[in-house]
């Protein structure tokens, strides 16, 4: 049975299965926009960080059934509470006692099934409330795994949409040592340190909207990470969002708190008999993020790569930074990720960093691939495409076409201005091309004059480079729209008999239909066009992609090597079938298990950086 069928089982299924969050439909982005203003006022005046250092927290342990065990699979998945098609996908696999995966060239790969799974942020989509956790992610991993015969540990980092509440039902749903499924969870706090065989440790960090540590966390970590850490240990950084791309994309203090913690909490600490700091000689060898829903891969260049270098081949050695946000959440675009990122860039505002900086080159495989995802963020202005603008949002071209229809007496006033019209309800129908033009120019002129004053505005304002802001380019060309639809009204052979009335209500309906088409066609052009920032990023969000998921699946080895699977479901399942749960009720299980194989080839990372 397919989405729409579940949804009529909910008593059985005990959670109701989500349709993809159409981003923008109207009515999301409207709910969408109070949540992150609310959100925002919570993050000034009301860190609940602050609040959770009054609570225990203790360090935790992986596996939870044998601390002595020299080896560790887990998993690490995020951006996944989305539409139910693609979160229960994922979740399947997940859940499965092991996976083949077939390499090209080489024996097929089993992957055993993860004792930890870490939840890399955004939980939930849109926003965070108690509901919206229970239908978007609670009840598909509950029914992918309803028990486990070993206990499996579960911890989770918040994302700024688990933050759109203030971080309640966030807390509510991880911190309180519930079990999700055959999931334990076991942080009592948003952040988590939890120490792995073989002298690694897996670290969360909740970085609250972007805002700095607070001061309960670091010392939480100064206790339970610091303070334990020993010469040659490895730690496995996981934090909400990829700053180390936002760092080369004009934000360089984007990675500023990372790198800070880097310095000062997992490379030095402070003596407490002397009250100096001193070096512990752990490094953090892995990087792990979701957020962009994407993924892709960052290796450090050592001192004895070629310089320039494009592609570095694989070394243990090297340092990871691993974004994959492919857990659930409509599909990113990679077309725009830098090809090399320094850390710290040189213009970060730091009194204490690395000289020079670290040098990280982006791996050649991307999901999706470079051009595949120009491809698709292409693909919303296409109407005859199924992710066309209006086709994926549904009233998004109600909305356009209420404002051109609502716009159109307006403009008509205007028009009956211009050519000195008595009866300006009668002005499209007598008016000719000839007026029309005129009319044009008048527009014309007047919006070059406001473009080239805010240009001015802007160039002084900022001394430096200004260019048209987005939203005076886009209202630009919804007043293009507006002007067409116009010309096609004055085209029109309205009777002479008609009242100006029902002129007026012929051009409303006129502007209404043509509005619709139009003004989301050119509405969806102006994304297309944008290179970078939050139009740029509809692109792909407008489409609510939902396959092309993923995860990654690691593995601590007895010798201490750490090797990451990332792995790829091209096509979510679609078509699911109901198997009696434990708890009596039902529970969807795919019809087909979903096709999973590897983005790239594994790759290893040493726990210390080993001399060549």
């Amino acid at each position: 049975m397919n989405l729409r069928e579940l949804r009529q089982r909910t008593d059985e299924l005990g959670f109701t299965p989500q349709d993809s969050v159409r981003w923008l439909a109207p009515g999301e982005l409207a709910r969408t926009a109070v949540k992150v203003v609310l959100a925002g006022v919570f993050a000034n005046y009301s860190d609940k960080r602050e609040i959770q250092g009054a609570l225990s927290a203790d360090l935790l342990r992986a596996p939870l059934g044998d601390p002595d065990a020299r080896e560790l699979w887990f998993d690490f998945v995020a951006d996944l509470g989305d539409g139910f098609d693609a979160t229960a996908s994922v979740a399947s696999v997940l859940a499965a006692e092991e996976i083949t995966v077939d390499r090209p060239g080489t024996r097929p790969v089993r992957l055993d099934r993860g004792s930890l799974l870490v939840l890399g942020g955004d939980e939930v989509y849109p926003v965070a409330s108690a509901t919206a956790y229970e239908d978007r992610m609670k009840g598909p991993y509950r029914a992918a795994l309803p028990s486990a015969a070993d206990p499996l540990l579960m911890v989770a980092l918040p994302g700024n949409h688990d933050w759109y509440d203030g971080l309640s039902a966030f807390l509510r749903m991880f911190a309180q040592q519930r079990a999700i499924g055959g999931w334990q969870t076991r942080q009592t706090r948003s952040y988590f340190c939890v120490r792995l065989p073989q002298n690694w440790w897996l670290v969360g960090l909740d970085s609250q909207l972007g805002s700095y540590f607070d001061d309960p966390q670091l010392r939480y970590f100064e206790t339970h990470l610091s303070a334990n850490l020993s010469p040659g240990d490895g730690v496995i950084v996981c934090s909400a969002t990829p700053t180390w791309v936002k760092s080369a994309e004009n934000h360089p203090d984007a990675f500023n708190s990372l790198h800070w913690f880097d310095r000062n909490v997992v490379r030095t600490r402070v003596d407490p008999a002397t009250g100096l700091r001193e070096p512990t000689n752990a490094t953090i060898r892995l990087w792990l993020t979701g957020d962009e829903h994407l993924y892709s891969r960052y290796a450090e260049q050592l001192p004895d790569d070629p310089p320039g270098s494009a592609q570095l081949p694989p070394d243990p050695r090297r340092r990871q930074m691993v974004t994959c946000g492919l857990g659930g959440a409509y599909l990113g675009a990679t077309h725009q990720l830098p090809p090399v990122v320094a850390l710290p860039p040189g213009a970060a505002r730091m009194r204490d960093k690395d000289q020079p900086p670290a040098v990280f080159v982006r791996a050649e495989e991307t999901r999706p691939a470079i051009g595949e995802s120009r491809r698709i963020a292409r693909r919303i202005a296409l109407p005859w495409s199924p992710h066309w603008l209006p086709r994926r949002n549904p009233g998004f071209a109600e909305l356009v076409a209420g404002v051109h229809a609502g716009l159109f007496p307006v403009v008509n006033i205007l028009f009956a201005l211009s050519i000195g019209a008595r009866r300006p309800l009668d002005a499209v129908r007598d008016a000719d091309m000839g007026d029309l033009g005129r009319f044009a120019e008048v527009v014309l002129s007047v919006a070059v004059l406001l473009l080239v004053l805010g240009l001015v505005y802007r160039l002084v304002r900022r001394r430096g480079h200004a260019a048209p802001s987005a939203t005076t380019t886009a209202v630009l060309l919804q007043a293009a729209v507006a002007l067409a639809i116009l010309a096609v009204t004055v085209a029109l052979p309205f009777p002479a008999s008609w009242p100006g009335w029902s002129v007026l209500v012929v051009g409303m309906a006129v502007a209404a239909l043509v509005g619709a088409v139009a003004g989301s066609e050119v509405f969806a052009l102006w994304m297309v066009a944008a290179r970078s920032g939050p139009v740029a990023d509809w692109q792909m969000s407008g489409q609510s992609v939902e396959d092309c998921k993923g995860f990654v699946r690691l593995r601590i080895a007895p010798d201490g090597d750490l090797t990451l699977y990332p792995l790829l479901i091209d096509v979510v399942c679609r078509e699911w079938n109901l198997l009696d749960a434990p708890d009596g009720g039902k529970r969807p299980v795919p019809a087909e298990p979903p096709a999973v194989r590897l983005i790239e080839d594994p790759f290893v990372i040493a726990r210390e950086a080993r001399t060549p």
